[in-house]
């Protein structure tokens, strides 16, 4: 074992309510019902913070990231109560980036400026798709023409910062459909893209009832293919699996996640890590998931959904599910000091990866080959490990 030195840290602040859940989606979103209860929410969410605030006594939030659920069904001025409930109560670094997730059918182009000047400096519009069709099948409340407006909207509001989530592999989605998706993205030159695969989520409407055309999957790899291509010939580098970034625009809160940075978690169903250096654990807390439930009890023993410190045997899994995500992949260095342990402790299994040709070394850094990145699951699985760690 080496000395545990504490990581960057973030916040993440999670609005679990929507218009109607997605078919596709496993989150933690409810659907609406009347009014939202939003100063409710907002003081159980400050009771939640001030419960956590001894687990990151001075350390600086380096960014700020709103998820949900669809956020953006809070006003910019509910978004402004909490950014400063909680620039009141933690240090925000001066260049702190803090994400709104907005659902393009429920934000107006009069709200965007109302968003900048509560402290919002980067937007995230979940449009998934430019073809009304593949929109319809996906239960999504917006069309296409609705998703231009509303990112247009933004820009001219002043926001020059923000990310566009597509999918592909959607059902009756052919090659061609696909490319247009993210031709038509490109055209609206946001800074960032995030081209996800659909996959069926247990316990989605989705897993119980498949929906029919989903595309096989030689055919779905050949619209990742060709869609990174196309990304790429625009500028637009991927340094996740997922995402892909105009220089100087990657999303500074999923790269901590994918580091092993820490990351406090409040509102219903969030979940946090916090690692201490003092004593050299590591610890999971996660929030109760119904919006009623955590409300009720927030701030409280019962407002605690759970506890889990990482034992030490099972950190290098933990580790690689996020920093071999990264196309740029990680230092060794950084293994020691984010989990503990020592860089002797993965050596078999890193050398399994190097045989493969899955993963390749260059002095202290080590990254995923092209291989290793298309089958990363595998190259992830190498790291369960089971010996334990005096």
């Amino acid at each position: 074992m080496v000395d545990l030195r504490p990581p960057p840290l973030a916040l993440y602040i999670h609005i679990p309510w929507c218009v109607k859940k997605c078919p596709y989606c496993d989150f933690n979103s409810h659907g609406q019902k009347g009014d939202l209860p939003v100063a409710e929410y907002i003081a159980a969410l400050t009771r939640d913070l001030e419960q956590d605030l001894p687990l990151v006594w001075g350390r600086t939030i380096s960014s700020v990231f709103f998820g949900g659920g669809t956020p953006s069904l809070f006003s910019g001025n509910a978004i402004g109560d909490i950014l400063a409930m909680a620039s009141s109560r933690l240090r925000f670094a001066p260049n702190c980036e803090i994400t709104l997730e907005c659902n393009p059918g429920t934000v107006e182009h009069d709200r965007f400026e109302n968003y900048l000047s509560a402290g919002v400096n980067r937007l995230s519009f979940g449009v998934q798709s430019f073809d009304d069709g593949c929109l319809e099948r996906l239960g999504r409340i917006h069309n296409a023409e609705r998703a231009r407006t509303a990112v247009l909207g933004a820009q001219d509001a002043g926001f020059d910062n923000i990310n566009l989530d597509l999918m592909y592999a959607l059902p009756e989605q052919s090659l061609a459909m696909a490319l247009n998706d993210v031709e038509q993205a490109i055209a609206l030159q946001p800074q960032h893209l995030s081209h996800y695969q659909l996959t069926l989520e247990p316990n989605t409407l989705f897993a119980a009832k498949p929906p029919a055309g989903i595309p096989e999957m030689d055919d779905a790899w050949d619209m990742q293919e060709q869609c990174i291509a196309l990304m790429a010939e625009h500028g637009y580098s991927q340094y996740e699996v997922s995402a892909y970034a105009k220089p100087g625009k990657r999303c500074q809160h999923n790269l901590n996640y994918w580091q092993y940075g820490d990351y406090l978690g409040i509102g219903a169903g969030a979940h946090g890590k916090i690692s201490s250096g003092a004593d050299g654990r590591i610890l999971r807390r996660w929030k109760p998931k119904h919006p009623e439930t955590y409300i009720a009890h927030a701030g409280s023993a019962q407002g605690i959904g759970g506890d889990e410190f990482i034992a030490p045997e099972n950190r290098s899994f933990d580790y690689m599910l996020n920093a071999l995500r990264l196309v740029d992949g990680f230092s060794l260095n950084d293994f020691e000091y984010r989990t503990g342990l020592s860089r002797s402790d993965i050596a078999a299994e890193l050398q399994q990866a190097f045989n493969r040709q899955w993963l390749s070394q260059d002095g202290d850094w080590v990254k995923p080959t092209e291989l290793g990145m298309r089958f990363a699951n595998d190259v992830m699985a190498l790291f369960l490990l089971t010996k334990k760690f005096s």
